[in-house]
């Protein structure tokens, strides 16, 4: 949820932070600070609010020292407030710590530690861990930080300075993503890649339990138990271009019109030469394994739940294989019936998103084998997972998630006709076809992504109303769900998906006059269901927008007061087209109405606390 960057070296450190935090702010925006070993001891500067106001203070008072770290945060515990801010200190103003995750037992702490005397000023978790280490040190910052991890319960990453010992940086990861970065006489620590790329390619990947310390001219690695341990660096082969906006507007933007190079991307090399079957060489389960399947749970948290749901129907049209889809934050707490016959999929961009980890976690316990679908190698999910299925979308800045979503259902395509391969329920020329029609979304996508200039006139339009609704059957209703969080997410307005047969069981109290529906219109066997349903919220005064097939332009078009139309293709693969569209209406109705759509109000990038 917030971000994490730390420097030691000979360069100045101030202007090192600030640039590897701009890289991070899509892990949290509210407020920011850093500190930094000076001529005058430990010297922090933070404040609320984005990093150009902590950039603004430094630049009348800037922090000069060879040595830092620093923090860009979303707010958990304490609302977002130059106290609440980044790096936090214990008493003494001797040790200071950036935290990313929540500390769960940090109130029986504070108040342990209130009780030997310590004074807190904050309303954080991660001010307790600056005391607590304060606490614990006896002269060496290592042990200390190790004991007072002991204590802790929770997920965290840390980055731990003390002016007793300024030669050393200490990082510690459970459960929150941390990298170490290894230079030539300088070493950095980063929540993500991307925060430390400019200055090495070379990397130590933390596992949950496992520290560093970092010196001038070192890194020493050991488990928080204190046991020394080696690991192989990973060299990136990636540069920042792929993370900047190539002339774009918003990432967002550039995010959506990137989605037809993430399809053909997330397919390469994954379908046989002649178009007749799926290779999913990745996957480490055997043909004898997939033949034992008889049950399906996807697990996965907001966009990467909608993608599910789309998942499970192809899943059980392709492969007849009964799915269940679950949100993780829900899934552990139900006691789900997990057998060792069930194949447990969660779902990830990022691979660290809390609430997929620990279920994952629970249905391990329980002997399921789990599958990770995840966009980012060497997560958390990818490494604990049995089998990962890396959706090769690159990397995603914008909050709001977009070519994450597409490539997701390309993989759940994949993954589908994987098993209908090895369980014959489909047959070859089936098979071929869906290959055949996979290999069109992409020309099929640019030529949607043409017509973005009537998809803007429509958001416009929307952007005038407080309230909408999305209504779709089957795959449509799956999309529907999607197309409304978008909206909600970047552009504040309060939108609802409904499965379309439900309406009169309710919703239809909600229509009045002039209220826009937007309406999915893909599946051809569930036609006359949805123009009725378009009908009732007709009678009723909505203006409908419907999104429909090539073709269906005269019949759908009769029956509501807009169409856009998208290309046609197998009604199974509507969703990586229809999709489109209404990621193109969010973001222009945000745009229109103001709003920051990269970096959406109270929203972060990757959820890594439950």
């Amino acid at each position: 949820m917030c971000g994490i960057v730390g420097y030691i070296g000979k360069r100045d450190s101030q202007d090192i932070l600030i640039e590897g935090l701009k890289k991070l702010e899509y892990r949290g925006y509210d407020s920011a600070g850093i500190a930094v070993f000076t001529t005058n001891g430990l010297e922090i500067k933070k404040s609320k609010g984005r990093l150009a106001v902590l950039e603004d203070k430094l630049r009348d008072e800037p922090l000069q020292g060879s040595v830092g770290i620093g923090h860009t945060r979303w707010a958990t515990h304490g609302k977002p407030s130059d106290v609440n801010s980044h790096p936090h200190t214990d008493n003494s103003a001797k040790f200071s710590v950036v935290h990313n995750g929540i500390v769960e037992n940090y109130l029986d702490l504070k108040d342990e530690l209130t009780a030997k005397g310590h004074r807190f000023v904050s309303e954080t978790d991660t001010e307790v861990i600056s005391h607590l280490v304060a606490d614990e040190y006896d002269g060496n910052i290592v042990e200390a930080v190790q004991r007072a991890v002991k204590r802790m319960r929770g997920a965290f990453a840390l980055g731990v300075l003390t002016e007793f010992e300024p030669e050393r940086l200490v990082a510690v990861r459970f459960a929150s993503p941390l990298v170490i970065g290894v230079g030539e006489g300088e070493n950095f620590i980063g929540s993500d890649i991307p925060a430390i790329l400019e200055h090495t390619r070379n990397v130590y990947i933390l596992n949950d339990g496992e520290m560093a310390v970092l010196t001038r001219n070192g890194v020493e690695l050991m488990t928080t138990e204190g046991e020394f341990i080696s690991k192989e660096i990973y060299h990136v082969d990636w540069d920042l271009v792929t993370a900047e906006k190539a002339g774009f507007d918003h990432f967002m933007l550039k995010e959506i019109y990137e989605q037809p190079k993430a399809y053909r991307d997330t397919m390469l090399g994954r379908i046989a030469e002649d178009g007749k079957s799926v290779n999913l060489q990745e996957l480490k389960m055997t043909e004898d394994y997939v033949k034992t399947i008889r049950k399906v749970h996807i697990v996965a948290c907001g966009t990467a739940y909608h993608a599910g749901m789309v998942g499970k129907t192809v899943i059980e049209s392709l492969a007849r294989i009964p799915v269940e889809t679950d949100v993780a934050s829900e899934y552990r707490y139900r006691s789900p019936i997990i057998t060792p016959d069930t194949l447990v999929i969660v779902v990830s961009q990022s691979g660290e998103t809390a609430d997929t980890l620990a279920a994952l976690r629970e249905a391990k316990r329980n002997g399921a084998r789990v599958l990770a679908i995840t966009n980012v190698v060497g997560s958390s999910v990818a490494r604990e997972a049995d089998d990962v299925l890396v959706t090769l979308a690159g990397p995603e800045i914008a909050v709001a998630s977009t070519k994450a979503y597409t490539s997701q259902l390309i993989v759940f395509y994949l993954f589908g006709l994987h098993l209908a391969g090895i369980l014959g329920t489909k047959d070859e020329a089936t098979v071929a076809g869906i290959i055949a029609a996979m290999n069109e979304l992409p020309e099929q996508v640019e030529s949607i992504l043409e017509n973005a200039p009537v998809l803007k006139q429509v958001a416009e339009s929307i952007s005038h109303h407080k309230s909408l609704f999305f209504i779709g059957r089957g795959v449509d209703y799956a999309v529907a769900q999607e197309g409304s969080l978008k909206l909600k997410e970047i552009s504040y307005i309060h939108s609802e998906a409904y499965a379309a047969g439900e309406l009169k069981h309710g919703t239809l109290a909600l229509i009045e006059d002039g209220i826009p529906v937007i309406a999915l219109v893909t599946q051809e066997e569930l036609y006359e269901k949805t123009l009725s349903n378009i009908k009732e919220v007709k009678a009723r005064g909505a203006h409908v927008l419907g999104l429909a097939n090539a073709g269906s332009e005269v019949e759908v078009g009769k029956s509501v007061d807009e169409l856009f139309a998208i290309p046609k293709t197998l009604p199974l693969l509507t969703p990586a087209l229809s999709v489109v569209p209404l990621q193109l209406i969010s973001y222009y109705a945000s745009l229109a109405l103001g709003h920051d759509v990269d970096k959406p109000r109270n929203l972060a990038k990757s959820v890594t606390v439950e």
